[in-house]
């Protein structure tokens, strides 16, 4: 008996598929989240910049598509979906104050630090990614072990 699915049969094609898309999707989040930094700087180097920035559409999307992702992974796979859930929730959270403090900086006249809170959960993200993802390169070794 088949379980429940969500969408019905592009779970069938996608079931296959989707820690891979995840895993793209954490790469894809982390470059924008370089980009959205540098993105930050430039705006607080600019003489008429205003006491606040502007966020970067880009990583605000990627993260918006990592969180859904990481939602239809919990309808396939419970277990690896409710841990990557948790943890890419962790980093949209992460994400947002990591925002409000570079703009607290641009307010104080500091210079802006890197987002090390969100780059840590990023790559946390992405261990845990790369784990459901690629584990068949390991798998003969660690059951030769195991």
């Amino acid at each position: 008996m088949q379980p429940l699915t969500l969408l019905g049969p592009i779970d069938t094609l996608l079931a296959d598929v989707i820690e891979y898309v995840v895993f793209a999707l954490v790469l894809v989040n982390m470059g924008t989240r370089w980009w959205a930094y540098r993105d930050y700087r430039k705006q607080a180097r600019s003489d008429d910049h205003d006491e606040e920035l502007s966020r970067n559409w880009l990583h605000e999307v990627s993260n918006v598509a990592l969180v859904l992702a990481s939602f239809y992974l919990l309808s396939l796979h419970h277990h690896a979906g409710m841990v990557l859930s948790t943890l890419v929730l962790g980093l949209f959270v992460t994400d947002f104050f990591e925002f409000e403090a570079r703009e607290v900086e641009l307010r104080s006249d500091e210079k802006l630090s890197s987002p090390k809170g969100a780059m840590t959960a990023s790559v946390i993200v992405f261990l845990y990614a790369g784990y459901l993802s690629i584990f068949f390169v390991i798998e003969p070794l660690w059951n030769a072990i195991i």
